[in-house]
């Protein structure tokens, strides 16, 4: 939980509301800690505090309020963002566009002293236990492995989607991806099986090297100030024709724009602040026939594509292993905090005991 904008994570005991008409308790066994977390801590998103972090994770059904279908003991994944299947974006097919979605927290719980809490995006998931209404919820296979599982709520779903829905990435194609943490990876690896050549992997830090390679990039490029110049020779000059960008800063976003080729695309995966404005010259949007767009929870249904990601984990099509920096309990997830500030790993992965 943090109580306040920058205020240091600290675990705390809330209590939950048992689960009303539509709605499950679910007990969590693993859950990521995502970059949007930490935007979440700094404020950078504007949330209501104080607030139970965690959008990303998977668990089991241990209890179910009337009118639920899902039976206790049903393994699910969490979806931050479910589609309400009624409003205008929904109607036409684009759910992750949904209205009833947005807003970084929302009231649930309170703290052990009384205090309302909320928790962030309609989940707070990195607690022992949630409460979340049953479209919130997508079932996956017992036998998969919780802390995967998790990954697919979130980071795995947003990249491949990325890759897939949005940007519609073809054998031969070439792509760059700026920003190496779970998201970036997820891209990377979609790319990958896409069949993407070649695949270039960017980050400040030369120790995402090793990440990248495994995650499927051909080559691994230093983001500084000859970047450019390093991509179009491994591009015969053009740049790339599929630029992600998966930080969420205006001055990634236009190095993601150089790194185009004429008639290339931009897609911008990462979520960044509402005062970071993004400048780029009228004659270059003009002359460079780029498009620029971004993608939103990979332009994904989770309730179609989480199973079939699920599935593919389990027949070891999709190796998800690489994405994981290691596994933590609670009580070390500060800590995670500090190192995925430091851009230190992919995903951090609290796992809870059955």
């Amino acid at each position: 939980m943090v109580r306040g904008r920058g205020a240091t994570p600290a675990v705390e005991e809330v209590r939950l509301p048992a689960p009303g008409r539509g709605e499950l308790r679910v007990r969590i066994r693993a859950a990521g800690i995502c970059h949007s977390d930490l935007s979440m801590v700094d404020g950078t998103l504007a949330p209501a505090y104080p607030l139970v972090l965690g959008h990303e994770a998977a668990g089991v059904v241990v209890e179910a309020g009337p009118g639920t279908r899902l039976p206790v003991g049903t393994q699910v994944v969490l979806n931050w963002a479910p589609a309400c299947r009624a409003c205008w974006f929904c109607r036409r097919g684009e759910p992750w566009l949904c209205a009833a979605n947005g807003a970084p927290a929302t009231a649930r719980g309170e703290a052990a002293d009384g205090t309302p809490l909320h928790v962030t995006l309609g989940l707070g998931a990195l607690a022992e236990e949630v409460v979340v209404p049953e479209h919130a919820a997508v079932a996956v296979p017992g036998d998969l492995p919780p802390e995967q599982a998790a990954l697919l709520g979130c980071a795995v779903l947003t990249g491949t989607g990325a890759v897939r829905n949005t940007a519609r990435v073809t054998a031969g194609e070439s792509v760059a991806v700026i920003g190496l943490g779970g998201v970036g990876l997820s891209v990377l690896t979609a790319a990958r099986a896409a069949g993407a050549t070649p695949i270039i992997a960017i980050d400040v830090s030369a120790a995402k090297r090793e990440l990248a390679v495994a995650a499927g990039a051909s080559d691994f490029v230093l983001s500084d100030d000859q970047l450019s110049k390093a991509v179009r020779a491994l591009t015969e000059g053009r740049g790339v024709d599929h630029a992600f960008e998966c930080v969420g800063r205006s001055a990634t976003i236009r190095a993601a724009w150089r790194l185009a080729r004429r008639g290339g695309a931009v897609t911008v995966v990462g979520m960044g602040a509402k005062d970071d404005l993004v400048s780029l010259a009228a004659l270059d949007i003009f002359h460079s026939a780029r498009t620029l767009r971004s993608s939103v929870y990979g332009s994904s249904d989770p309730d179609r594509e989480v199973p079939e990601l699920a599935r593919t984990v389990g027949d070891g099509t999709l190796d998800l292993r690489p994405l994981i920096s290691g596994r933590i309990s609670l009580d070390e997830a500060p800590a995670a905090f500090d190192r995925l500030a430091r851009g230190e790993g992919a995903r951090w992965v609290v796992t809870f005991p059955d």
